[in-house]
């Protein structure tokens, strides 16, 4: 496992969250990739790195979609406090 080489970026409050989430799930970047992928999200692994790292903006038809795949709420994502 690769660790973060830079701090987290400002661009969206849920990469964080998501990517304690994947792992905790114990699922690769790349099976959340494809899981990603066959769900209709138009994303590489280039832009789940930025996505997961808060430098890359989350479209809100995209919450969706990873909130599906990591069978959380959407509302889970967006809170502040887990």
């Amino acid at each position: 496992m690769r660790l973060r080489k830079h701090e987290l970026g400002s661009r969206n409050i849920v990469g964080a969250k998501i990517e304690k989430k994947r792992k905790e799930l114990q699922m690769k970047q790349k099976d959340f990739l494809a899981q990603l992928q066959v769900a209709g999200m138009d994303i590489n692994a280039s832009g789940l790195s930025k996505l997961e790292g808060q430098i890359r903006s989350v479209y809100d038809y995209e919450l969706v979609i990873i909130a599906s795949v990591l069978g959380v709420s959407v509302s889970w994502l967006l809170e502040e406090n887990n």
